[in-house]
């Protein structure tokens, strides 16, 4: 059966940049319901990221967290979702490379 690798990374590498992600923009000051917008996710799902319930928890490749870093800024600032778009695709790709 062919399986794409967006397929894997929807059920096991999006969660943990979601997680790491959350963990970030709540560090910078946002709310978890704030947090929850930003992210088009419910505010229960946030508290589960922060609680390490959901999301990986596994070590990141290198330059992963800058590249967190990044995202959670451009969420911050920036209204152009298709730049943070392409920082969580580049964050996936580079998981599924290590």
């Amino acid at each position: 059966m062919l399986k794409l690798p967006c397929e894997d990374a929807l059920w096991y590498t999006l969660p943990k940049i979601r997680a790491d992600l959350a963990k970030e923009l709540v560090s910078k000051g946002l709310s978890q319901k704030d947090v929850a917008e930003k992210l088009g996710v419910t505010p229960s799902a946030i508290s589960q990221y922060l609680h390490k319930k959901r999301g990986d928890s596994s070590a990141a490749p290198e330059g992963y967290g800058k590249m967190i870093t990044e995202a959670a800024t451009d969420i911050l600032e920036s209204s152009d979702e298709s730049k943070v778009m392409g920082l969580v695709c580049r964050c996936c790709a580079l998981s599924r490379k290590d």
